[in-house]
């Protein structure tokens, strides 16, 4: 179909618009429209370009999250290598390496840029015609990953640049950092922590575990920031300084951070290592210190590199912020997937401006490394800011009265035996009955992409618990409305609703179960291929090592958690009770159907059903429902405002449905 001149026009004016709009709200914080106004513009935006998809281009705001998932990353060679840091932590050092850079220039004056040192994960990023086309980590420095889909999904990244005196550099390939806000971080990890998933050591591991995802929709869903400083190669643009450098590519609508300075002198270079060392705990973001470059273009030319590393470039470190305190025991605690974790109970004391008094050792190689023993003296600091770490123990300090820690062979909660898996460092009590588990362990077979137990809240279940009312998640089918109205603030409508909410979600599938179990390294993903390949529970339970390891997905690890998992007298006690309970679901009985075999994709506002219910029916009914589109899917279904997907699908030539053709296929 010709797309009329007047809608061209019209489609390209929309996303001038956006562009300009996304540049002033995520990169300058400057918003001059209101939300409802953006998606106004954004869906008639959309609907232009499902009415026409040939007016899709790459750049477009729509793009943004649209790639399906990878199966691997493609490496990436850097024409320009990305190279490392030398690094300096005192004013002593910094002056030895000016009096290098100055030496090495002939005595010539030279200016500095300083700027923060951004704690996360570096990229490069190309743009031809002013069109962003390839982004990649920076990998070994000479060849990285390619993670253009995941870098399009963050939306201080122009997917075009702005014109620079109405023209756009025919090649420019920049450098940047991209990383999680503090208080973004924190959020990201209570969250994973009320999921059961493990947390994120710091904001960098939190950045670069969300940029490193083969489905990009994943990593639409992490808030992601990204800060550009560097060139690596550039074609019809000049640039002469550092300070030119950071104008320009702030000027083509790129994110530059605005906390940087030209320095005149060394003593300029102090004061600013200073100021930002002082206001360090108020910045949003990680940093651990700051980058001094020359500023002329030219000289960095003549000064060149040595071992991989800029003579003209330097990172000034700041001190780590350290106190020194007293572990006063080691404890164990126990996890929803029955990690058992040595936690270092501390005399209480303060470490950038919050008040310690426990540090996690993450396992027992972790204490052996550090040589941490009961009675020690050791310094502690936060790591990324965040997270309470011990640095290492003081042996200078001890009297002879610390005593080294060993891990129980027995689990302290249960007393069942902890076990250490080959290649694993974790010790783990494999009873999924184990009492320290039991509430995690039903929160999370509650959960929406479990059982989906809705009205099973957390706090429900810690008073479920607590009356000795569910011991294990078989338990929760032998409930009865006399047992519930014993339970603080439960009334004979919430007992009824909660007793009908569990009676559903005997109808759990296959995937959802073996996820709902909490089998240690299962997800959804290695879930659903399990189920695909096992016909049940007890052919999965029966499998060998060999069998397991055949499964696209899993690997020598999940397959010997898997094994320990079934292994476990409890655990098959536990299956068998749920089977008692009505609930044995195999995968066979579904592939009889509508959709068996079939992978179904939701996209927009669904009037009749909730998304998680849309995709409950979609399994039962034999298909299996994704959330990327790709060749391999069988349908989209649309509702209202549908948003990139059913751009790819027809593109793709993927049958659309409509939420009614969706009901009338399904019966319901």
């Amino acid at each position: 179909m010709a797309v009329p001149p007047d809608v061209r026009t019209r489609a390209e004016a929309l996303r001038a618009e956006i562009r300009r709009h996304d540049h002033l709200y995520h990169v300058l914080d400057r918003p001059e429209i209101t939300d409802a106004e953006y998606d106004r513009l954004f869906r008639e935006l959309v609907a232009l370009e499902a009415q026409y998809p040939e007016l899709v281009t790459p750049d477009s705001p729509t793009q943004r999250a649209g790639a399906p998932p990878a199966e691997e990353f493609r490496p990436v060679p850097h024409a320009v290598p990305m190279l490392s840091l030398q690094n300096c932590f005192d004013a002593g050092e910094l002056r030895d390496w000016d009096d290098r850079v100055r030496r090495l220039l002939g005595g010539e004056p030279v200016l500095y840029v300083c700027e923060p040192k951004l704690d996360g994960l570096s990229v490069a990023l190309t743009y031809e015609d002013g069109r962003f086309t390839v982004g990649a980590t920076r990998g070994d420095g000479r060849t990285g990953e390619d993670v253009t889909a995941n870098l399009r999904t963050i939306r201080q990244l122009p997917l075009r640049l702005f014109p620079l005196n109405g023209t756009v550099p025919r090649l420019l390939e920049v450098r940047g950092e991209v990383y999680m806000e503090k208080a973004a971080f924190r959020a990201l990890n209570e969250e994973r922590a009320r999921r059961g998933e493990p947390e994120f050591a710091n904001p960098r591991n939190a950045a670069a575990g969300s940029l490193r995802q083969l489905d990009p929709a994943i990593t639409a869903s992490r808030p992601l920031k990204l800060f550009v400083y560097h060139v690596g190669r550039a074609e019809g643009i000049t640039i002469r300084t550092q300070e030119q450098l950071l104008r320009t590519l702030a000027a083509l609508g790129l994110p530059v951070n605005p906390r940087w300075e030209l320095c005149r002198d060394l003593a300029r270079v102090e004061a600013f290592y200073q100021d930002l060392l002082r206001h360090r705990e108020a910045l949003p973001y990680a940093t651990d210190g700051m980058v001094v470059k020359v500023n002329d273009l030219a000289q960095r030319e003549r000064l060149g590199e040595v071992a991989r590393a800029p003579r003209w470039a330097i990172a000034y470190k700041f001190p780590a912020e350290e106190a020194v305190t007293r572990v006063r025991e080691i404890a164990v605690q126990v996890g929803r997937t029955g990690a058992l974790t040595p936690v270092a109970i501390l005399d209480p004391v303060e470490v950038s401006g919050v008040t310690v008094s426990r540090a996690t050792l993450h396992n027992e190689d972790e204490v052996r490394r550090k040589d941490v023993r009961v009675g020690d003296w050791v310094v502690v600091r936060r790591a990324g800011d965040v997270i309470p770490e011990i640095v290492r123990s003081l042996p200078e300090r001890r009297t002879g009265e610390e005593r080294e820690f060993r891990m129980p062979d027995r689990c302290p909660a249960c007393g069942g035996p902890a076990v250490r898996l080959e290649d694993e460092a974790a010790h783990r009590c494999a009873n999924l009955s184990c009492p320290a588990r039991i509430r995690e362990a039903v929160r999370h077979y509650a959960s929406r992409r479990a059982a989906d137990i809705q009205g099973l809240g957390d706090k429900l279940v810690d008073r479920l618990v607590a009356a000795g009312l569910v011991r294990r998640i078989s338990d929760l089918y032998l409930l009865r409305a006399e047992d519930l109205l014993t339970v603080e603030r439960m009334g004979e409508k919430s007992a009824r609703n909660l007793l009908d909410q569990i009676e559903r979600s005997k109808g759990i599938t296959l995937p959802r179960l073996l996820y709902a179990l909490g089998i240690p390294h299962v997800g959804e993903r290695a879930a659903e291929l399990l189920a695909e390949r096992f016909p049940s529970l007890a052919a999965l339970a029966k499998a060998s090592a060999d069998e397991l390891t055949g499964v696209r997905g899993v690997g020598p690890e999940i397959a010997a958690s898997i094994a320990a998992f079934f292994g476990n007298e409890e655990n098959r006690r536990l299956i068998e009770a749920l089977a008692a309970a009505g609930i044995d679901p195999r995968a066979e009985g579904s592939r009889t159907g509508p959709l068996a075999g079939k992978v179904v994709v939701f996209t927009g506002t669904l009037s009749a059903f909730t998304r998680d219910e849309a995709r409950r029916i979609v399994e039962g009914l034999g298909g299996r429902a994704a959330s990327g589109v790709s060749r391999g899917v069988d349908y989209v279904v649309a509702g209202r405002d549908p948003g990139e997907k059913l751009l790819r699908a027809r593109e793709l030539g993927i049958p659309v449905l409509s939420e009614e053709e969706f009901r009338a296929l399904t019966g319901r």
